[in-house]
């Protein structure tokens, strides 16, 4: 069971099923729902003539710890992907690379919705740290709904001796916080770049921030001092994808 995941939720499945259904062992369905969602799922496993088992709510909630919208799926363990795949990645003809850095971020949650804005956002691989990280689990892969399935996530022993090689490959490093003088909007986040978020509350690590190339800050004019760290994502990813589009067509 060691080298099994589990996947569920009705859109993680989905997106398993279309981008790696050969790592489909089998699929758990609540013997009561029998909608259109659920009919396409088993079509799609039927067409590999993967194992179907019907099993009442319970079963499912004993399996995961999350909502399972009735549907789970057991998968052989993906590829581990390593900081030297990252590196090929980055340096791949064609591509003007785009990396997302979560420096810190504990929380499944906003792990798997900052993947989510990440495949939205056409970025072509998130990296943590192994240490002081939250990893890729069930909870994560759900709120991903299917991302964790189309972008690499990729742990590093050592974050800021990263930075340093993507920035020796060509790739400027734009970091987020708050004492930032400089406002994302009026900053160039085009060519090839890494975004860098940090943790909750305590934002990133002295020697990530450090590394930065440029540290850049959300305008904010609330009486809030800052923005959940999966909402300040998106707000950057797609400042980020407003400014590359733009770009592309000058």
């Amino acid at each position: 069971m060691s080298n099994d995941e589990q996947v569920f939720g009705i859109h993680a499945v989905q997106s398993l099923l279309k981008t790696s259904a050969h790592r489909l062992k089998e699929l758990y369905i609540y013997r009561g729902r029998r909608d259109q969602k659920v009919q396409k799922i088993l079509d799609a496993v039927a067409a590999i003539n993967g194992v179907v088992k019907y099993v009442e709510k319970k079963d499912l909630d004993a399996l995961c710890d999350g909502n399972h919208q009735g549907v789970v799926a057991l998968v052989k363990a993906g590829k581990n992907l390593i900081e030297a795949d990252l590196y090929e990645l980055v340096q791949t003809p064609d591509i003007v690379p785009l990396v997302l850095v979560l420096d810190g971020v504990t929380d499944p949650h906003n792990l798997g919705a900052c993947l989510r804005s990440a495949d939205a956002a056409g970025v072509h691989a998130v990296v943590i740290p192994k240490d002081n990280s939250v990893g890729l689990n069930e909870t994560a892969r759900k709120v991903a709904s299917g991302a964790a399935e189309t972008t690499p996530l990729i742990a590093v022993t050592n974050l800021a001796r990263c930075l340093k090689k993507l920035q020796e490959l060509g790739l400027w490093v734009t970091g987020l916080a708050g004492e930032a003088t400089d406002s994302t909007y009026d900053s160039d986040l085009t060519g090839p770049r890494v975004i860098v978020m940090g943790a909750e509350g305590s934002g990133m690590r002295r020697l990530t921030k450090e590394t930065c190339d440029v540290l850049v800050k959300i305008p904010m004019h609330g009486s809030v001092s800052s923005l959940n760290v999966s909402v300040a994502t998106g707000v950057v990813l797609f400042e980020t994808l407003r400014q590359r589009s733009l770009s592309s067509e000058a």
